[in-house]
C-alpha cells in the first residue's frame, strides 16, 4: 500500500472534480466541469477502449450542449444522413408511417466513434484521463477515492460515472440493488455492408444512409445504413425471459435470430440471414433510485449508474449529457464550499424529466409491439399512433433551465439540509409518479418550435 496522494489542482481555489468512468456520460461531465471553470481529472478502470457497441444517437437537447463545449462538428460528421426514417408492417415491408429521423435521436452513428469524439475533445482540453485505474473505494465524507494500488486521490467532488454496474451507486444507496429482468431483449449485430453486398433482395437498404422499423408483435427491429451502405446494423427487441447475466457482451445464437424473423420482410429478413455474427443483450430493469447523491452529498452519480434508458428512448446518452450540465451548473451558482447544496439541487432538477425521457422508452415499446394486433382487429389504423414522440425533449435547455429554476430550488433543498430531512426523489415518501409519457407529450409540444424546428442556437 503506498501513501496517500491528494489530487493537486494547479490551482487551489479551484473546485477540484474527480470523475469515475470515461463511457460518454463521464466524458461529457468532464467537458461541462471544464467549461464551469473546475480542474477535473477522470479515472477509468479499462485499459483500452475498443470500437464496441452499434447505434447511438445524440438529440438536439446534448447537442446544443455539445456544441458550447466545443464537440459538434465532428459528431454530425460521424451521424446518419438520412433526412426521414420509415416505420413498416414486419411481414411485407409496407410503410406505415415515415417521419424525420430526427425525431428519433437525432444523429445516429456508431457509439465507438462518438466515444472517440469526446475522448478526443476531453483530451484537447488538457483534462487527465487515467486509463487502467480501478476505483475500489470510496469516502463520502472526504472525499475521496482508494484505488486497486492502494493510492487515494481526494476532491471538493467525486462522480460515479460508472456504468450500471456502478459501484459508486452501492455507496449512495447502502445497498447493491440486483437488476430485474424487464422481460425482453435485444439481439444486435454491427458489421460491414460489403457481407450483404451479394443478397439482392437487400440492396435498397444499401444505396444510401437510412433508417428503418420493422414493427410486430412483440417485436420490433431497427435497421441503420452508415456511410453510404459502408456500414450496417440492426437490433432485434423479442420478448425474452431467460436468465442471462446484464451484460452487453454475450454471444448471440444466430439460428435463433433466423428462426425469430421466419415470414418476416425478406429485405431485411435476407439481411439477417446472412449476418455472421451478433450478441445477445438482456434489457433488465432498475427502479427509479430514492436519490443521486450520497448523505454528504459529496459525491453525486450521473448517467446510467442512477438513470438507465431502454434502447427504444433513444435518449441515454443524451440525458447524461443534459445532467452533465446540470450537475455542473449547479456546482457553479453553489460556490466552492457548497457541494451538497449543488448535488440536492442537481438530483431534484433532473429526477422528473430524466423520468419522462425512461419511460418514453416504455411507452414506444408498447406502441409499436401492440400496432397491429388492433389493426388485425379491423380497427382504424393511426399512423401517429407508431410515431416516436420524443420532440418535446428538444427545445430543452439544461443551463438556462438550470439558472431559470435555481433560487427556487435551492432556496428549498436548503431547507431540508439545514433540517436533516431530505425528501427521497421515488419512493413512499418521495413525489407522486411524474406525468405518462403521453400526458407530458401532449402537455410540452405545444411551447415546442414546431415538428421539424431546429431549435434557436443550434446550427445544424
Amino acid at each position: 500500500m503506498s501513501d496517500a496522494i491528494p489530487f493537486h489542482p494547479s490551482d487551489p481555489s479551484r473546485t477540484r472534480v474527480i470523475i469515475v468512468g470515461a463511457g460518454l456520460g463521464g466524458l461529457a461531465c468532464a467537458m461541462a466541469m471544464h467549461h464551469a471553470g473546475f480542474e477535473v481529472v477522470i479515472f477509468e478502470k479499462v485499459r483500452e477502449f475498443l470500437r464496441l457497441g452499434d447505434s447511438l444517437g445524440l438529440g438536439e437537447n446534448a447537442l446544443k450542449l455539445l456544441q458550447r463545449w466545443g464537440l459538434y462538428e465532428e459528431l454530425i460528421a460521424i451521424g446518419n444522413k438520412s433526412p426521414n426514417m420509415n416505420i413498416r408492417r414486419w411481414n411485407d415491408g409496407r410503410i406505415l408511417a415515415t417521419q424525420p429521423l430526427m425525431d428519433m435521436a437525432g444523429y445516429i452513428g456508431h457509439r465507438g466513434d462518438y466515444h472517440v469524439a469526446f475522448i478526443n475533445r476531453v483530451k484537447q482540453l488538457g483534462i487527465e484521463i487515467n486509463m487502467g485505474y480501478e476505483v475500489v473505494a470510496f469516502d463520502e465524507d472526504a472525499p475521496s477515492i482508494t484505488l486497486q494500488d492502494g493510492r487515494t486521490y481526494y476532491a471538493d467532488l467525486i462522480v460515479g460515472a460508472d456504468g450500471i454496474k456502478s459501484k459508486a451507486r452501492e455507496l449512495v444507496l447502502g445497498f447493491s440493488d440486483a437488476p430485474r429482468s424487464s422481460g425482453y431483449a435485444c439481439y444486435r449485430a454491427f458489421f460491414k455492408g460489403d457481407i450483404l453486398k451479394d443478397i439482392q433482395p437487400c440492396q435498397p437498404l444499401l444505396q444510401k444512409d437510412c433508417v428503418n422499423i420493422w414493427i410486430g408483435e412483440d417485436k420490433h427491429l431497427v435497421q441503420n445504413t452508415l456511410q453510404d451502405g459502408k456500414e450496417f446494423n440492426w437490433i432485434i427487441t423479442h420478448k425474452d425471459t431467460e436468465d442471462i447475466q446484464e451484460s452487453w457482451f454475450q454471444p448471440g445464437n444466430m439460428d435463433d435470430v433466423r428462426e425469430l424473423v421466419q415470414g418476416w420482410d425478406e429485405t431485411i429478413a435476407s439481411a439477417i440471414k446472412a449476418t455472421p455474427s451478433c450478441l445477445d443483450w438482456k434489457i433488465c430493469y432498475r427502479a427509479p433510485l430514492p436519490t443521486w447523491v450520497s448523505k454528504s452529498g459529496k459525491i453525486a452519480l450521473l448517467g446510467d449508474s442512477c438513470h438507465p434508458h431502454l434502447p427504444t428512448s433513444a435518449q441515454g446518452a443524451s440525458q447524461a449529457t443534459e445532467s452533465s450540465a446540470v450537475l455542473a451548473f449547479c456546482m457553479k451558482l453553489a460556490g466552492k464550499g457548497n457541494v451538497p447544496l449543488a448535488t440536492r439541487v442537481y438530483e431534484k432538477l433532473r429526477f422528473d424529466r430524466v423520468r419522462q425521457a425512461q419511460l418514453s422508452g416504455e411507452d414506444l415499446r408498447n406502441r409499436w409491439h401492440n400496432a397491429l394486433k388492433h389493426l388485425n382487429d379491423g380497427e382504424e389504423f393511426d399512423p401517429d399512433d407508431i410515431k416516436i414522440k420524443n420532440r418535446w425533449l428538444y427545445p430543452y435547455d439544461a443551463e438556462a433551465d438550470t439558472l431559470a429554476r435555481w433560487s427556487e430550488v435551492s432556496a428549498r433543498t436548503q431547507v431540508e439540509l439545514d433540517s436533516g430531512k431530505i425528501t427521497p426523489l421515488f419512493g413512499e415518501e418521495g413525489p407522486p409518479r411524474v406525468l405518462t409519457v403521453r400526458d407530458a407529450y401532449g402537455k410540452i409540444k405545444d411551447a415546442a418550435s414546431g415538428e421539424n424546428s431546429v431549435l434557436p442556437g443550434l446550427t445544424v
